[in-house]
């Protein structure tokens, strides 16, 4: 990394240093030309950002080709993270299927690899469809954990991955995941979703990065979202910012290990979300932004972590 400041300061992401508000690329394929996609990536890295979210089922693999043509050769601290375990369909209303299947994992590493031009994925997550929102797996899509991870493992061993992540577990399954030495933890988490509190504990008790999706609520017409909420709408005004920058700024300072990757395809949206990391909150703000409960719910927030939709693992902000 130069001299260029860090969007939201150092994290980590296994025994690589990143800047704590990174960038996900899912956006970079449907309705952005290949210059647009090319602009927006290369002013990520110019502003600061070293970790980007992709995965060869974005496209499918178009945004690993953009990815390449924009970026490579590749700074040597750029740490790109990818996630196995589904299949592009294009199909409505969901345009992936579950690829769950060990086989299927190592095609797609094989799959970045090759799009990608790198002779090894730092982090590759593994996406599990234990929880909602997205796939469910049935039939020889069922597949358990341990058979998955032997093959991460053995990726791994092989040099074909940096890193093992993995996404959409509950908490007992990050538990019998854990000897595989998870670096990251991709799940549903935002100020108004807090379902995953507990699995966000145990990742910084172990300190394990946590990697939300959905950090702003859910990204459909008709469901919840952070930026529509009165005390974040209020806070922004007080601050003299969005409420996107309020309800990200909140994700990175309520833990520690908390890494984001908003994703955009506006290059003023993306200097937008990486200004959140610029956002301080005072201890007022933060004690009336961890009062807000979920939409129709008490504290326990039982909210969007549960509902069925499309995979969008790096949101709009």
């Amino acid at each position: 990394m130069t001299d260029t400041p860090q969007p939201g300061g150092v994290g980590s992401i296994g025994t690589a240093a990143v800047a704590r508000v990174g960038y996900g690329a899912m956006q970079l394929f449907e309705d952005v030309t290949a210059s647009d996609a090319t602009a927006v990536l290369r002013r990520a890295v110019e502003l600061g950002v070293n970790h980007i979210d992709t995965a060869s089922f974005y496209g499918p693999g178009e945004v690993n080709r953009r990815i390449r043509a924009a970026l490579a050769p590749y700074p040597d601290d750029l740490v790109i993270v990818s996630k196995v375990g589904a299949r592009y369909t294009g199909e409505n209303p969901i345009p992936l299927a579950a690829a769950q299947r060990p086989a299927e994992l190592r095609a797609a590493v094989e799959d970045d690899l090759r799009q990608l031009g790198l002779d090894c994925v730092p982090v590759v997550n593994l996406r599990r469809l234990d929880l909602g929102p997205g796939l469910a797996a049935e039939g020889d899509q069922i597949v358990d954990v341990d058979d998955q991870l032997a093959e991460m493992i053995a990726l791994r061993d092989e040099g074909k991955i940096g890193a093992i992540g993995i996404s959409a577990v509950p908490l007992d399954v990050l538990r019998r995941a854990l000897p595989a030495g998870i670096v990251c933890v991709q799940n549903a988490y935002s100020l108004i979703d807090r379902t995953q509190e507990a699995t966000l504990q145990a990742c910084v008790a172990e300190g394990i990065a946590w990697v939300p999706y959905f950090p702003l609520g859910s990204a459909f017409p008709g469901f919840p979202k952070v930026t529509d909420n009165p005390v974040v709408l209020d806070i922004g005004g007080e601050l003299g910012a969005t409420p996107a920058q309020v309800g990200l700024a909140w994700v990175l300072a309520h833990a520690p290990n908390t890494l984001l990757i908003p994703g955009t395809r506006s290059i003023a949206h993306l200097e937008e979300n990486l200004g959140a990391g610029s956002v301080a909150l005072g201890a007022d703000a933060l004690a009336r932004l961890d009062g807000v409960t979920a939409p129709g719910d008490g504290p326990q927030f039982h909210g969007l972590a549960s509902f069925q939709e499309p995979v969008q693992e790096a949101p709009t902000a």
